[in-house]
């Protein structure tokens, strides 16, 4: 029996097949940019000039540092959770808890990248300008990864 769910003639086994594709497609772009920020990140505490940080930015750094662990746990998730429950018949299942690791490791990439550019900034320039420059990249974080599709999909989902 097919289902005609999203206009596609498929079942739900094949729903949760391509919707599983669609996401590991999306966690690629993902993954690499949360392992190289994380990667340099990691390289930072062991570099001369880190010593010479004032406790504010060492606090920062800590805090960037954590979160970039978190996103790269968030974003990694979705495969390790394949692993263990691959062949279980629960595909669909898989599909939404993953979706909500991946939603979840984008919000802390978001904070992972505010966060260290916030760090670079502040060393950089030490210039009072720095919050609103780092306000001003976060608004165009926030408008290009969540308002504008939130925004597209209110706009153009069909009802049925």
């Amino acid at each position: 029996m097919t289902g005609t769910t999203e206009g596609r003639d498929e079942t739900p086994q094949e729903r949760a097949d391509r919707q599983w594709q669609e996401l590991i497609q999306e966690i690629r772009v993902a993954q690499t940019g949360v392992q190289i920020l994380f990667g340099f990140l990691l390289t930072v505490v062991f570099t001369p000039l880190f010593h010479e940080l004032p406790q504010t930015d060492r606090t920062i750094y800590i805090v960037t540092i954590v979160l970039g662990s978190l996103a790269t746990g968030a974003l990694i998730g979705p495969v390790a959770f394949h692993r263990i429950v691959s062949g279980r018949q629960i595909k669909p299942e898989a599909v939404a808890w993953a979706s909500r690791l991946t939603f979840t490791g984008l919000v802390l990439l978001l904070a992972t990248c505010t966060a260290a550019l916030f760090l670079v900034l502040r060393v950089a320039t030490h210039d009072a300008l720095v919050p609103w420059l780092v306000a001003g990249v976060l608004a165009w974080y926030l408008l290009c990864w969540f308002a504008l599709p939130l925004w597209a999909r209110i706009r153009y989902t069909v009802e049925n």
